[in-house]
């Protein structure tokens, strides 16, 4: 109990300050994931700074927030949020109850989803975290790298008319950006339609999708595998020629050594949530194409 009143001491400190630094800091808009915050800076420029909720190196799906964390949030001028993530859907009535001066833009707006299976973890502190309904990781395609930033351009708008001209200049300059990739991108996995690979967590749906690729997920469910499960994924991966195993920074590598030693194929190491959009879709391109090894 006395760790307690501590704590309720120390949040109440920072929610003062909060409140009393308000008007002299600069406009702030928050995000969910590095990748936005790429797609931010960019249009933002010098008008706003960005602030991500989600560290780099924690999942999205799962992640709760720090008491700071909710503090940041609350300092803001609006929230850009992916879409439904498991954070989102954990955590964005609170913040919106919390906070009625915070306006919520959603970058997933237009963009044509992809259904996944229902799904729903529960965690030591009662919270909820859904999956299922619309698959959320947008920003892995091209398509959804240009939703995120037209739905990013029409949000600064929103929150400062006044410099519409500017936002729309480093718009222009990001969808240059964005079609070099594409390029680039489209080159090196258009040949690979109607392929397969394997990856740990199924991040890359919008991509197979786009391109024609079939993703194979070792995660069941939000779950580790079962043996019967594994075996089935390894006859299916041999069955369609898979060549890469794909695992991400956040998850366990173990299960993903093993179905990369029972099929032959590479193990590649990959970061869907980069900060650094382009730079990583181009390099999970290439590992598709190259099988480059981790």
């Amino acid at each position: 109990m006395k760790l307690l009143n501590i704590w309720i001491v120390c949040l109440s400190s920072l929610l003062l300050t909060a409140c009393g630094n308000r008007q002299t800091d600069e406009k702030t808009v928050s995000v969910t994931i590095e990748p936005q915050r790429y797609f931010a800076e960019k249009i933002a420029g010098n008008k706003f700074k960005i602030n991500c909720v989600v560290p780099s190196g924690q999942s999205p799906e799962t992640y709760d927030p720090t008491p700071r964390q909710m503090i940041q949030i609350g300092q803001s001028d609006a929230y850009l949020r992916i879409g439904s993530i498991g954070f989102e859907q954990a955590w964005m009535e609170n913040i919106r109850k919390n906070n009625p001066h915070l306006q919520i833009f959603d970058l997933s707006e237009g963009m044509p989803m992809i259904q996944e299976e229902e799904d729903t973890h529960e965690h030591g502190d009662g919270h909820h975290h859904h999956h299922g309904g619309s698959d959320p990781h947008i920003w892995t395609s091209l398509a959804g790298g240009k939703i995120i930033a037209q739905n990013t351009l029409q949000a600064f708008i929103a929150l400062d008319k006044e410099n519409e001209d500017y936002y729309r200049r480093n718009y222009d300059k990001l969808m240059e950006e964005i079609d070099e990739t594409a390029l680039t991108v489209t080159g090196l996995l258009e040949p690979l339609k109607g392929t397969a690979f394997i990856i740990y967590h199924p991040a890359l749906t919008y991509l197979a999708d786009e391109f024609g690729l079939e993703q194979l997920s070792i995660e069941m469910d939000g779950k580790e595998p079962s043996p019967a499960q594994l075996k089935k994924l390894v006859e299916k991966a041999h069955g369609q020629n898979a060549k890469v195993v794909f695992v991400q920074m956040e998850f366990d590598r173990k299960n993903a050594e093993l179905i990369a030693k029972e099929t032959d194929c590479r193990l590649v190491r990959i970061n869907p949530l980069d900060y650094n959009w382009s730079k990583e879709l181009i390099h999970i391109a290439q590992s598709l194409a190259n099988g480059k090894s981790d």
